[in-house]
């Protein structure tokens, strides 16, 4: 059996930073990424923005601990079901590929479970989430390691032993995992339903510009601050991606604005991922 993190906190009630720490590391054995970070891929710890996190209850929420082969080495696993919805058995998937500075240990914290409960409050079909530790490799394989695999084939198959819908699955990422979440799209994607994107950490002469034309037909979805270091080449980048909408709107590479934008983000692939999905036309995700 996997080993499982207890998330004991109540609704309206967020785990402190301390407390992931403790039990991300004690209970797992795994650390959380400290404050020695690539400063272009930072995940915004100068400005979280936690109280725009919605005060509704958790669903069924875990971090437990699996054993990756593609990494070779145990990994958080997390997922998030909306309350109101059991163990989420038979929910479409958004896979939930993380920035540099973050791991899987670090959801509970930014708010994920709370923001799914919202967005099914708010009318948006229900979907569970579901991520792992991809460690700071940019998603890609390196020697031995390889998270890009562990994302594409281990992360549904975990999902599928817990009953979820693995027929539906969406992507979701912010910063390198934003990058990640496109790369993973460009090598398979007939294997995905949505893509959302938020800041992606992309530059010029990337690999991700080279297959942008392999992401036509599939809904994909940008967000970036226009104070962000990366907004540059996300808008180049929109303009490669056949059929991409994207949204512009203040705010730098930082958690409060990606908190500001994940209701926008939940409603776009909560519709794309529901039975009527593919016949639903893809709409600007907000005003530019």
């Amino acid at each position: 059996m996997p080993a499982r993190l207890p998330l004991d906190h109540p609704p309206g009630r967020l785990m402190d930073r301390r407390r992931v720490l403790l039990l991300g590391g004690a209970a797992l054995g795994v650390g959380v990424a400290g404050v020695g970070v690539w400063r272009a891929f930072a995940d915004g710890t100068d400005d979280d923005g936690f109280e725009l996190i919605p005060d509704v209850p958790l669903g069924d929420e875990r971090l437990e601990q699996r054993d990756s082969a593609a990494r070779g080495k145990p990994v958080d696993f997390y997922t998030a079901v909306p309350e109101g919805h059991g163990d989420g058995k038979g929910l479409p998937v958004v896979l939930v590929l993380h920035g540099a500075s973050a791991t899987a240990a670090d959801f509970p914290r930014f708010g994920f479970g709370r923001f799914l409960t919202d967005a099914v409050r708010r009318g948006v079909p229900p979907f569970v989430l579901a991520g792992a530790t991809g460690g700071r490799l940019r998603w890609e394989p390196s020697g031995a390691d390889d998270p890009r695999r562990m994302a594409a084939e281990e992360l549904p198959a975990w999902c599928a032993e817990r009953g979820f819908d693995t027929s539906r699955i969406a992507l979701w990422g912010w910063s390198m995992g934003g990058y990640g979440v496109l790369r993973l799209a460009e090598r398979a994607p007939a294997a995905y339903r949505a893509v959302a994107a938020f800041s992606p950490a992309v530059a010029r002469g990337d690999a991700v510009f080279a297959d942008a034309a392999k992401l036509a037909g599939l809904p994909v979805s940008l967000w970036c601050g226009r104070q962000d270091g990366f907004y540059a080449a996300v808008r180049e980048l929109e303009g490669r991606i056949p059929g991409a909408k994207a949204a512009y709107a203040e705010g730098a590479h930082t958690r409060r604005y990606w908190n500001t934008i994940t209701p926008a983000a939940f409603d776009f692939l909560g519709h794309t991922l529901s039975p009527a999905g593919n016949s639903r036309p893809q709409e600007s995700p907000s005003a530019r």
